[in-house]
């Protein structure tokens, strides 16, 4: 397999399977029908290897990778499931912090052209059977499994895991998953399974309700990770992160009744090694110290909140790159934004990538300090220009803004 061949399996694989990172709504194929057949046809290596399941609005990428560098320092093969991929392909399935080898990608790719009629998989469904398969074949202690969207019918909901866990739930994708907190709560709690622990990290009295009354429908242990008191911190640096290490501390006590030996001083350098062991980046990153320059991948409004709460903590300048997609209501971001700020915002260069001009009436009335641009890259190199030493860029907005800044800088 040459590099150009792998190049081009995966492209086919962009363009063949219906793909929400591209195409967004309609790309959503809701329903474990058809991700059920197509495990049937690799011969259910989910039902192979043990499991942990994760899902939530906001913290399950950063919750995963936390917990998969404290098993790691316990000595154990950790299979990592996560979405979306912010430079290549691969890194969506890891192995401790490894991505997936480029050749199982390009032969798993050339298996789809064999599938039966009767089953044609969304791209999501395409890679969560891959990395099924993988974490089977490569033998894993234990695969921590993220959710894609939603949770009752997201393609991951197939696995029988050791323990499941919801970090949090805020609005998000109201056009697929529902229009109230209710609502998409109940869609998050729809991975709550009979005999199977489930762990709650969000602290909305409603969220927690409907989250319990699922797990006593199930019969099975409902475990409010908010009453967890820990002064424990993690080399990932957003403040939010300390919710998201109280979901870690449970998901680790419960994986120990069940006869996994994490010691505390394994859980306290997993939870300080996340980047080392597991190669995560993206969620407050700090990509450079002169001049101080941070991405974020908090996109929705909860997520934005908690950035541009925690960016008011700087006192100096701030250069502020951003950049959304077609389905953000820009009109609810807008009002978040620091106005003593310059802003230099930018079209994300996946075709779901809104151009700035698309809501620049909105932008006038705000008296903000902008300027427009056609890439990621143009905007930053222009913010890069301007700050000075002491001053601060910030990168994010979207998954897809800092994947481009990144592949671009990194």
């Amino acid at each position: 397999m040459t590099s150009q061949e792998y190049q081009e399996a995966v492209d086919w694989l962009f363009i063949q399977a219906p793909n929400y990172q591209i195409d967004g709504e309609k790309a959503y194929k809701p329903g474990l029908d058809n991700i059920k057949k197509l495990c049937v046809f690799f011969g259910n290596p989910q039902d192979k290897i043990k499991t942990i399941h994760i899902g939530g609005t906001n913290g399950k990428g950063s919750t995963s990778n936390m917990l998969a560098s404290v098993l790691q320092e316990s000595g154990y093969k950790i299979g990592l499931y996560n979405s979306p991929h912010l430079i290549d392909f691969t890194e969506r399935i890891k192995i401790n912090g490894k991505n997936c080898d480029k050749e199982f990608v390009y032969g798993f790719i050339l298996k789809l052209k064999h599938l039966p009629e009767d089953i044609r998989p969304s791209f999501f469904e395409f890679t969560t059977i891959m990395a099924f398969e993988y974490f089977y074949q490569q033998n894993v202690d234990f695969a921590i499994i993220e959710v894609g969207l939603g949770g009752r019918l997201d393609s991951t909901n197939i696995i029988k895991p050791l323990v499941s866990a919801i970090t949090n739930v805020q609005l998000d994708h109201q056009n697929i998953l529902g229009d109230t907190i209710e609502k998409i709560a109940f869609e998050k709690a729809g991975i709550v399974k009979e005999n199977i622990a489930v762990i709650s990290g969000d602290e909305n009295p409603i969220v927690k309700e409907i989250i319990q009354q699922k797990a006593t429908e199930v019969k099975t242990d409902f475990i409010d990770a908010t009453e967890i008191k820990t002064d424990l911190v993690s080399d990932l640096k957003g403040n939010y992160q300390k919710k998201n290490i109280r979901v870690v501390l449970a998901l680790v006590n419960e994986l120990k009744k069940q006869g996994l030996n994490i010691t505390d001083e394994n859980l306290k350098s997993g939870l300080l090694n996340v980047h080392q062991n597991t190669k995560f980046i993206g969620r407050w990153f700090e990509f450079s110290k002169e001049p101080l320059t941070i991405c974020d991948t908090g996109h929705n409004q909860a997520g934005l909140e908690e950035v541009f709460k925690q960016l008011n903590e700087y006192s100096q300048q701030k250069h502020i790159v951003l950049g959304f997609v077609n389905d953000k209501k820009i009109d609810e971001v807008i009002p978040m934004l620091p106005s003593e700020a310059r802003f230099y915002f930018v079209k994300p260069s996946v075709s779901r990538g809104r151009h700035p001009e698309d809501y620049e009436d909105l932008l006038k009335k705000s008296n903000l300090n902008y300027k427009i641009f056609d890439s990621v890259q143009t905007g930053y190199l222009a913010a890069k220009q301007n700050c000075k030493e002491d001053e601060l860029i910030f990168v994010g907005g979207s998954n897809f803004v800092v994947g481009d800044f990144l592949e671009k800088n990194l």
